[in-house]
């Protein structure tokens, strides 16, 4: 219960600054108005991280294990990508976990009756009872997005090297359907920063719902004493 009350703590935090005003935060990067290429960014070695967007108080340059001063620009902005890459599924996870579970059990893509599935971590059980497939169609999907975020971002292969292409901002892969993205250096840098912070927070928030699923095998809110626990993992088409 306490490590859940910590969770949710820190995603309520979170969550409230990805919509205060941007002035609220000091963020430290290296900008250009001119710059459109990289949405303003303009690498400079003497900052922390290059001068990308993402480090705001109150601990500014954030790096215990010192991987942004070892690095070179290339492995930087690698590891900008995958950051902003596994915040963004993160994030999604969490919303997934949220709203599968009890009380709201909500399932677009499946019709599961009045089953309960019980616990998030166990879902995949039995959509791969009701629609084998679909782990098919998963794969494809992945794998489709995988190539269109390598085409853009990725110089080819057999190139000499395996960076970034110089023109490609870690993360901006054009996908922004509801025109959400900043037209200036500073608003991109502050929604950059946002996202950033709630990508991490979403990652340790995520770990903490899967451990604690495998620790006791109950939903998030069942654990929390929000609701009560009716699942019976005897119900499940797998067991283990």
């Amino acid at each position: 219960m306490t490590k859940f009350t910590t969770l949710a703590t820190l995603m309520t935090i979170s969550t409230a600054s990805a919509f205060a005003p941007a002035t609220q935060h000091r963020t430290t990067s290296t900008l250009r108005a001119g710059s459109n290429d990289l949405n303003g960014w303009v690498p400079d070695e003497s900052k922390f991280a290059y001068g990308l967007p993402g480090s705001i108080d109150p601990i500014q340059d954030f790096d215990p294990f010192g991987f942004a001063e070892r690095s070179d620009l290339g492995e930087m902005k690698r590891y900008r990508e995958a950051e902003t890459t596994h915040g963004r599924v993160a994030m999604l996870a969490l919303v997934g976990f949220l709203v599968t579970e009890a009380p709201i059990k909500f399932h677009p893509f499946f019709n599961l009756g009045d089953n309960d599935i019980g616990p998030a971590i166990r879902h995949l059980d039995e959509v791969r009872a009701v629609a084998p497939s679909f782990f098919e169609l998963l794969a494809l999907g992945i794998g489709a997005a995988e190539v269109v975020r390598t085409l853009k971002g990725w110089e080819f292969p057999g190139d000499e090297t395996d960076d970034l292409k110089d023109d490609y901002f870690p993360g901006d892969i054009g996908f922004d359907p509801l025109g959400l993205k900043p037209d200036n250096a500073e608003d991109f840098a502050a929604m950059s920063t946002k996202e950033l912070q709630n990508g991490r927070v979403a990652m340790l928030a995520v770990a903490g719902f899967i451990a604690q699923e495998l620790i006791n095998g109950k939903e998030i809110f069942v654990s929390a004493g929000l609701v009560p626990d009716i699942f019976d993992p005897s119900s499940l088409p797998v067991q283990f």
